[in-house]
């Protein structure tokens, strides 16, 4: 190796008459390259004596001083920057990115073999190739193994006149966030799986297994998926105020056992929690003035409201056995998974409701076991009448007695299951029957693939005196309509997502031979990709006649109530037009 000083040549100099270089030539080693980009990486790792530019590069001179300067800069930045060329080759690095890369020395290297071929995540999955095609900058995503994550962004760097050949790419570690981004799917998955139990599971399992079953994937979630070991969680009841143990795991059994009601004084955090419908977090116990002792040796403890539609309906808490161990993330991630344990407490509602005795249970079997295999026969009535309509009169009209017989054994075997139920065995929410007396009589039509929402239909709106029919999809549906000769469904209550049609198609095909169509669609939160809904209500949907799962009991039995009025005002409207 020569121990002679460097001398750096941008360019063909060496050549050049030593006083025109004022450096003697044998003097000094000469190193010569040909891209000022590549003179720069070469500046920033090896020290050199002089700096030899020629001529043919003087234009570029100043633009090089200028990255000469910025440098140190870019070197001091939090964020990776490299420079690279249309072969993905770097050019340059800064401090921190080899850092991150764990290499000294990264130029003449390709880009993504140094950062060991990461996945592409997209959404553009050749950033550098799009830089230097559009000269527009790229975004993308990058994963290193499972958890490690970087946002790079191409810049190209844009000439006089000539497309791109260099881009500067920033690098930047977005791996806690997007940990947070996964943990967040993942709590909402959880969420969506907390009361998830299929139809044969709903029939099979008592009240008491139900919620042990919810119980149980409560904690799993919590443990496994927040790492909380220490959890307790509280109902409100309406009435008292009194917050009643749901689940308590780790707490000493006095503190779970503990009469609590929602008072922001008096009552712990947990009170203080239910009645203002806020969340705290407690760094420690023996400085917190509200804290009651959940376990011997708790430092620390979230507690988050149980929320259902702006209404606080219990409460959930945590804790642990170090102090400050909650960060705002654990709080942010603590109240999004109470909302999904909310929605899931609140739908095992609307499925089991309570069985107040044998009497009730009676009832609800005879529901289950008639219901659905009475509407079969209607639907499969319709289905071959349709067929013979025109063609065979005397099969169409044995139809027709057929359906008529169904309907009649259905609403025979409701009423006596109605006078099975003494008084004193209904539950309280049953009672509420008498208020509703806009239901009493109403045929309605429920249209859902799923059989356990054709089946909730008959079990909440047969209470309050609903004629309920129901239907697999939109052409069942169609035939059911066409089969009513002694009137109309006073509300179709529809899915928007239907195995041969969107709820809006449905619309408009009973549009056909109806007047107003008393139609009522539901559809999840947010979930509208057909635009079925928008395009619904330009075709003349009724007002207020959208349901959003999941949705509460008082929810659906408004909607229905505010469609029939709507239908009435409709037609009268139109009575008086014609």
């Amino acid at each position: 190796m020569s121990d002679k000083p460097k001398i750096l040549c941008l360019g063909d100099v060496r050549d050049k008459p030593p006083e025109a270089t004022r450096f003697e030539p044998d003097s000094y080693e000469y190193v010569t390259v040909k891209e000022p980009l590549r003179a720069l990486s070469l500046l920033s790792r090896n020290q050199y004596a002089g700096l030899l530019v020629e001529p043919a590069f003087f234009a570029e001179a100043a633009e090089f001083g200028r990255l000469l300067q910025n440098e140190r800069i870019l070197d001091g930045m939090p964020d990776g920057v490299v420079v690279v060329d249309s072969t993905n080759t770097i050019r340059w690095g800064n401090d921190q990115f080899r850092r991150w890369v764990g290499c000294d020395s990264v130029v003449d290297r390709n880009f993504y073999a140094v950062l060991g071929n990461p996945e592409i995540l997209g959404p553009d999955f050749c950033p550098f190739h799009t830089a230097l095609a559009t000269g527009q900058p790229s975004s993308s995503k990058l994963r290193l193994g499972e958890h490690r994550f970087f946002q790079v962004h191409a810049a190209p760097v844009l000439g006089d006149d000539a497309l791109p050949e260099h881009l500067i790419v920033s690098v930047r570690d977005v791996t806690e966030e997007m940990l947070q981004q996964q943990k967040l799917a993942a709590i909402h998955k959880a969420g969506i799986e907390l009361a998830d139990m299929t139809p044969e599971e709903v029939f099979h399992m008592g009240v008491e297994q139900r919620i042990e079953l919810l119980k149980d994937n409560i904690l799993h979630f919590t443990q496994d998926l927040l790492n909380f070991n220490v959890v307790e969680i509280r109902l409100l009841d309406e009435e008292t105020g009194r917050l009643e143990p749901l689940l308590a795991v780790g707490i000493d059994d006095e503190a779970a056992q503990r009469p609590l009601f929602a008072n922001s004084t008096g009552n712990g955090v947990t009170g203080f929690v239910a009645a203002t419908g806020k969340s705290y977090l407690c760094e420690d116990t023996a400085e917190d003035p509200l804290y009651l002792q959940g376990f011997k040796g708790a430092r620390s403890s979230l507690t988050v409201p149980l929320s259902l539609h702006e209404q606080t309906i219990g409460t959930f808490n945590v804790e642990s056995p170090e102090p400050r161990a909650f960060s705002e993330s654990d709080q942010q991630f603590l109240e999004i998974f109470s909302r999904d344990v909310a929605v899931a407490l609140n739908t095992l509602e609307l499925l089991v409701a309570q069985k107040a005795n044998t009497a009730q249970e009676s009832v609800d079997a005879i529901h289950s076991a008639v219901a659905l295999p009475v509407d079969e026969i209607l639907n499969d009535a319709v289905n071959v009448m349709e067929q013979f309509i025109g063609h065979e009169s005397s099969v169409a009209e044995r139809l027709r007695r057929i359906l008529k017989n169904a309907r009649d054994i259905k609403q025979v075997i409701q009423k006596i299951g109605q006078k099975m139920t003494p008084v004193e065995a209904v539950p309280a929410w049953m009672q509420q029957t008498e208020q509703r007396p806009k239901l009493r009589g109403r045929r309605i039509l429920v249209v859902d693939a799923d059989d356990m929402v054709r089946n909730d239909a008959h079990a909440l709106l047969e209470r309050y005196g609903c004629i309920v029919e129901t239907a697999h999809d939109g052409g069942e549906a169609t035939y059911m309509v066409r089969s009513m000769h002694d009137g109309n469904y006073d509300a179709i209550i529809v899915d928007i997502r239907l195995p041969d049609m969107r709820g809006y198609d449905l619309m408009m095909k009973l549009k056909e031979f109806m007047g107003v169509v008393p139609i009522i669609l539901m559809t999840g939160f947010g979930y509208d990709p057909g635009h079925s809904i928008v395009k619904a209500r330009q075709a003349g949907l009724l007002p207020n006649a959208v349901l959003y799962k999941p949705f509460r009991l008082d929810q659906l039995l408004t909607t229905v109530e505010t469609v029939i009025d709507a239908t009435a005002d409709e037609m009268a409207r139109l009575a008086q037009s014609s």
